[in-house]
């Protein structure tokens, strides 16, 4: 018998049936170990020893491949084709050695790029030995990732309360949104103008032209500054008698087509044009790689989704040549293949593409077997794929250059005609300002030599813009640019970042938090060189070094601990302030921006007293507070002062937005003890005004009376439910914003608008609801508690997430979440619970036994005797890691 060992029980499904009864596969559920969240997990001054820990849920998946093992002829560690595949397999392999289950097992390691029979049988044909390389450089990442969060963080936490954890890559992704943040505040607009003219052709055909040149002066961008010099420039051209072609130039263009997907550009263009987060395109990604059941066979759809490739194997590119052939004709066909090559330095992430496992398998044909979400993203892979091997598109562009009475001034009139489609027939790439491409401008027929007709001179007037916050696309896109991180980190790094309340989107771009902006400042005033993008991609070519065979990684490690280390402890001795004096310097400008409207008033002066503003750091975190203090106790909490938002202080009273167009009454923006609000007039015999508060996303600066009116009528009526005629209504609740029908709330996305929202939009999410709502209870069962066998469920209730074991609840501390709850964690928070009320966990009342014992084991990589779980002390879980190939 041979046991073959995959991640996910959805891959084992599959592949067993292309195996035949020769093979038994199991499942491993991702990763079986990893490092203890507590001190001494990585030890420097052991050379780097890790000792790792099996959790009671790995721990009965483990017994279960080592008593089919011990049984069997041949292990095949068939996990994921990359790195981290390779870990886990090599954990695997480890924790049997550990339990002496491989006496006389011949152990090999088989990898492939796609979960289709001819993939999985010909990898068995030629099966290898462990990567150590890969597992080296595995090794590398995760201590460096440990070492970071576990030491870094804990300085946080002293000299910045209220912070949650710094990351290696996490801490520079944060540093590039506070940046770009920073450069919108500090941007200035500048005010420029251009002039437009509308003539005819002889033919009486309209077009325009721009003006380029003046009196033989080539016009720049701020050649006309403001509206007196465009004025000037409109008269004389009104004034001019004659308007002719001078010279026509004419000429084809080429544009190719772009590679087929690799990870980070998947992510980018699912962010573009499906709206998807990365975490969510790897999610559905992955459930199109592992499998999807079609006519009662399971068939992974497309390859893996974890690579830097964008080559394609040549039966795929075969293929695709023969679909375009017979669906588009020869004209859309290369005479050769195209060739794309990857830029990943990283020869184990060069994969190849991600592709469609067959191309023969449109959409169209498979539409019916997926999810809405499954089917967009197939669909985007195929379109891609296919788009990749087909003709340029060709553009005639014509330029002609109109002179004004004897070259007074010269007009530019350009067109675009598409002359041939090519890839565009198929596929248009998205873009990250949302603005459709302007591929066909049609100019009319015009000659050298021949006289227009003016119609008309329109000045326009134009204001710099600031660069745009970053989208999830555009993020990764300049991460990948940088060299920092992997594609198959992206998607976690991003998700830790509004975990941690660091960052949240907004509009779908990125706006930092205070208390993100105010980590940024204290890690590039005191830990500079770990927060610097060449640094980071210089450590990530290290470690592409290791995976290559060309560096040792515990060299590598040394190299890096030494001098971090010394920066830790250096910073010990900081006192509390020179930090509040190091960041009061680097975001006072965030903090205390000048009023547009009275701009000599110092925007650091005290309402109360007159006396110098500044930060300060208190228990809970940071806060804006008077430098005379005690004698001035003024205090606000860390809103940027923007123009005219007396809102940001309850000492400064409530903002008014206007009258109410119905009642008179003034509407005022204020803050209370749950944040902002609007409120209609005031309190009077003893009723209180109408309020509501102010939805997460609108910005309190920008605020104004229209809006404000409109959010004070919700409830609002959006359409009548098809099943009854009852109302589907909008509206903002104790938990934020909601559309209702009947008694099913279900809450808005971040990226739904209360005041907008729509009929189709809001049935799709009261359906969804209702499927939710029908759910056995929407728990996941974490595992069996130790004491008595009955299970922990963790779920989400209205007070957040939780664990539940019996009677026994217990709500999840910061930095945990359903994603990544163990079940000795919730086991250790439903004990803490159940003791705090006296009763045993499961909710019976204590006796005077002892207490449980916990499920989960310890063992070192060094194959040591297990030892007892024991957590000395809560720390950050690491977040730069590999994704998990978990299913």
């Amino acid at each position: 018998m041979n046991v073959v060992v995959v991640e996910s029980p959805a891959k084992a499904k599959t592949i067993n049936k292309y195996l035949g009864d020769a093979y038994t596969v199991l499942a491993s559920y991702g990763h079986v170990r990893d490092l203890p969240s507590k001190d001494g997990s990585v030890r420097p001054d052991e050379d780097f020893a890790m000792e790792w820990e099996v959790d009671s849920k790995a721990d009965k998946r483990i017994k279960e491949i080592a008593q089919a093992v011990k049984q069997a002829d041949a292990l095949y560690l068939a996990t994921d084709p990359d790195r981290e595949g390779e870990a886990i397999s090599w954990h695997i392999l480890e924790e049997l050695r550990r339990r002496r289950a491989l006496k006389g097992v011949d152990v090999k390691r088989v990898a492939f790029n796609a979960i289709t029979k001819d993939a999985i049988q010909s990898a068995f044909r030629e099966p290898r030995d462990l990567n150590q390389e890969l597992i080296d450089a595995y090794l590398a990442r995760r201590a460096l990732d440990y070492l970071v969060g576990f030491t870094l963080s804990p300085v946080l936490w002293r000299k910045l309360p209220g912070s949650k954890s710094a990351g290696r890559v996490q801490s520079v992704a944060l540093r590039l949104i506070c940046e770009r943040e920073a450069e919108i505040e500090a941007f200035r607009p500048q005010e420029y103008w251009s002039i437009t003219a509308s003539l005819l052709n002889t033919a009486e055909e309209p077009f325009t032209a721009r003006l380029t040149h003046l009196d033989g002066e080539k016009l720049g961008k701020f050649a006309l500054p403001d509206e007196t010099s465009a004025t000037r420039a409109k008269e004389r051209l009104e004034a001019a008698s004659r308007f002719a072609v001078e010279s026509i130039e004419r000429k084809q263009t080429r544009r190719n087509p772009q590679a087929p997907f690799a990870t980070s550009t998947l992510q980018q263009e699912a962010s573009r044009k499906l709206g998807f987060s990365a975490t969510r395109t790897m999610r559905v990604a992955q459930r199109l790689y592992e499998g999807v059941d079609i006519g009662g066979t399971t068939v992974g759809l497309i390859t893996y989704m974890r690579t830097d490739g964008v080559q394609m194997a040549q039966e795929a590119l075969d293929s695709t040549r023969e679909l375009i052939g017979a669906r588009f004709g020869g004209d859309y066909l290369p005479a050769k293949a195209r060739q794309y090559a990857t830029k990943a330095k990283n020869a184990q992430e060069a994969h190849e593409a991600i592709r469609p496992t067959d191309l023969f398998r449109t959409p169209e044909d498979i539409g019916g077997y997926l999810d809405d979400e499954g089917r967009k993203l197939y669909e985007l892979v195929w379109t891609r794929t296919v788009a990749s091997q087909m003709t340029s598109a060709v553009f005639n562009q014509v330029t002609a250059e109109i002179a004004v009475d004897d070259r007074m001034a010269t007009l530019r009139a350009t067109g675009q005609t598409l002359a041939f489609a090519g890839f565009l027939k198929l596929y248009r790439e998205g873009r990250d300002d949302d603005s459709e491409s302007d591929e066909t401008k049609r100019l009319p027929e015009l000659s050298e030599g021949e006289r227009v007709a003016r119609e008309a001179i329109t000045p326009e007037q134009h204001w710099t813009q600031p660069p745009p916050r970053y989208t999830e696309a555009t993020l990764v896109r300049k991460l990948e640019e940088l060299g920092i991180g992997r594609p198959s980190t992206y998607a976690q790094i991003l998700q830790v970042l509004q975990d941690r309340d660091y960052v949240r989107l907004e509009k779908k771009r990125f706006v930092p938090e205070d208390r993100g902006r105010l980590v940024t400042a204290f890690l590039t005033s005191f830990f500079d060189r770990y927060v610097e993008y060449d640094f980071t991609a210089k450590l990530e070519d290290q470690l592409d070094e290791i995976s290559g065979g060309r560096a040792d990684w515990k060299q590598v490690l040394r190299d890096f601990w030494q001098q971090f280390h010394e920066e830790v402890e250096r910073t010990k001795g900081l006192r509390m302030a020179d930090v509040v004096e190091a960041l009061d310097a680097e975001l006072g400008p965030h903090f205390f921006q000048p009023d547009p409207e009275n701009p000599d008033a110092d925007p650091r002066e005290c309402p109360r007293c007159g006396g110098r503003l500044g930060l300060k750091i208190g228990k809970m975190g940071g806060f804006i507070g008077c430098a005379n203090y005690p004698d001035c106790t003024y205090t606000r909490p860390l809103i940027a002062s923007q123009a005219g938002d007396a809102a940001a202080s309850t000492d400064n009273g409530p903002r008014e937005l206007g009258k109410h167009p119905e009642s008179g009454d003034a509407v005022t923006l204020r803050t209370g003890p749950y944040g902002m609000y609007i409120q209609e007039g005031e309190a009077q015999n003893g009723q209180k005004p109408r309020r509501v508060s102010l939805p997460k996303g609108y910005d309190p600066a920008s605020l104004d009376l229209h809006t404000a009116v409109e959010l004070l009528r919700l409830p609002r009526t959006i359409t009548q439910h098809p099943e009854d005629g009852n109302d589907v209504v909008a509206g903002i609740g104790r938990y934020g914003p909601y559309v209702r029908h009947n008694r099913t709330y279900v809450s808005l996305t971040a990226d739904d608008d209360v005041l907008t929202i729509g009929e189709n939009r809001a049935m799709a999410l009261l359906a969804e609801g209702n499927k939710k709502g029908k759910r056995a209870s929407n728990q996941t069962v974490l595992g069996e508690h130790p004491s008595d066998g009955k299970q922990i469920t963790a779920g989400s209730g209205r007070y957040g997430p939780y664990v539940k074991h019996g009677r026994t609840f217990a709500s999840l501390p910061e930095g945990e979440s359903l994603e990544t709850i163990t079940l000795d964690k919730a086991v250790e928070l439903v004990n803490a619970q159940a003791e705090k009320k006296g009763t045993k966990s499961g909710g019976k009342k204590a006796s005077s036994g002892g207490t449980a014992k916990s499920g989960a084991k310890q063992s070192k990589s060094s194959g040591g005797n297990a030892k007892k779980s024991g957590s000395k002390k809560a720390a950050p879980a690491a977040d730069d890691g590999g994704a998990s190939s978990q299913g």
